[in-house]
């Protein structure tokens, strides 16, 4: 997920000069990321089952952060089975 910034100068010319990397997802994102409902994962955030950041009413995800998520479930659910 890149963003590139374009300028325009005088002459009309458009000229892309940097890539902006995100490092968020939003809730809809994080949630097909999971390959969830975004009614789940906002229910997960009600619970603090799952760590996010709130920036305004947006609230936002790192993908490091879902990864070790879903690590500490699959964790979990292999100490149930054993």
């Amino acid at each position: 997920m890149s963003t590139t910034i374009v300028k325009k100068f005088k002459g009309g010319e458009n000229i892309a000069t940097e890539r902006i990397q995100r490092t968020t997802l939003t809730a809809k994102e994080a949630a097909e990321y999971l390959g969830i409902s975004y009614w789940l994962i906002t229910q997960l955030v009600k619970r603090k089952q799952i760590s996010c950041s709130r920036v305004g009413k947006r609230i936002l995800f790192r993908k490091e952060i879902l990864d070790i998520y879903l690590s500490e479930k699959e964790k979990d659910s292999l100490e149930k089975v054993c």
